[in-house]
């Protein structure tokens, strides 16, 4: 009963609250559907922080796609080998989780220490960060510890047929039970971070600025006083004639 409440019902869970808490916010919090930058604030950290954090969650993402969906018929199809493609992931997903973590770790030192960032910091974005931090880690522990120093782990036995079972409609929860514990938590906790994700900052993930390419352009006029033109007087008459 636990698995299947833990790798079936909880699943669908998951999706129910993403799509519908997506619809939710875009009809009722429109104007809240943003990042809310704090560049203004401080630039020099996150200067460093963001591009490391999105290019590593980037690469974390294609990796996750590559891995849960591709079956491993495609790739002994196209000629990949079972090894080379177990040291791919490994270098390549550790290479990404450091990445992803090195630059999280930055921006996350950035709202604790830059006041005025830090003052606007709500609690979603302090449980987004929690989320997501400890995703990304046990992702890299399951890495590195059920791979390597374990001897690895063939995750696409198991948890990828598991993960396809889910929007095939067919879950299979049998295929995560013997599962290493550090890959069971790790997809427990993508499944938390999907929960709240609509109800967080991470919705703009889900949107690209195609309005701007077609906006009309912001005219912006200046406060400030400007010196007249030679030749004319406040009254703004020239000097010598009548006003025009």
């Amino acid at each position: 009963m636990t698995s299947i409440l833990l790798w079936a019902v909880l699943p669908y869970v998951a999706i129910l609250v993403f799509v519908l808490g997506h619809v939710w916010r875009y009809r009722y919090d429109k104007f809240g559907w943003t990042t809310r930058s704090s560049e203004l604030y401080e630039r020099r950290l996150l200067r460093w922080g963001s591009p490391m954090f999105h290019y590593g969650i980037i690469l974390v993402f294609l990796g996750h796609v590559g891995g849960l969906l591709i079956p491993e018929a495609w790739t002994n199809a196209a000629g990949l080998s079972e090894t080379a493609y177990h040291w791919i992931a490994v270098v390549l997903g550790a290479a990404a989780g450091v990445l992803t973590i090195g630059g999280m770790a930055i921006l996350i030192y950035r709202r604790r220490t830059v006041g005025p960032v830090f003052i606007a910091t709500t609690r979603n974005d302090k449980l987004m960060y929690l989320v997501l931090a400890v995703t990304i880690v046990l992702g890299l522990a399951a890495t590195g510890l059920a791979n390597v120093a374990a001897g690895g782990y063939d995750y696409r036995h198991t948890v990828s047929p598991w993960f396809r079972s889910i929007f095939l409609l067919r879950p299979e929860p049998s295929l995560m039970t013997g599962v290493p514990v550090l890959y069971q938590a790790h997809a427990l906790s993508a499944i938390a971070l999907f929960v709240i994700w609509p109800f967080t900052r991470l919705v703009h993930v889900l949107t690209a600025p195609v309005g701007y390419l077609t906006r009309p352009y912001i005219v912006y006029r200046s406060r400030t006083p400007r010196p007249a033109p030679r030749g004319w007087t406040p009254s703004g008459r020239p000097e010598g004639g009548r006003r025009v």
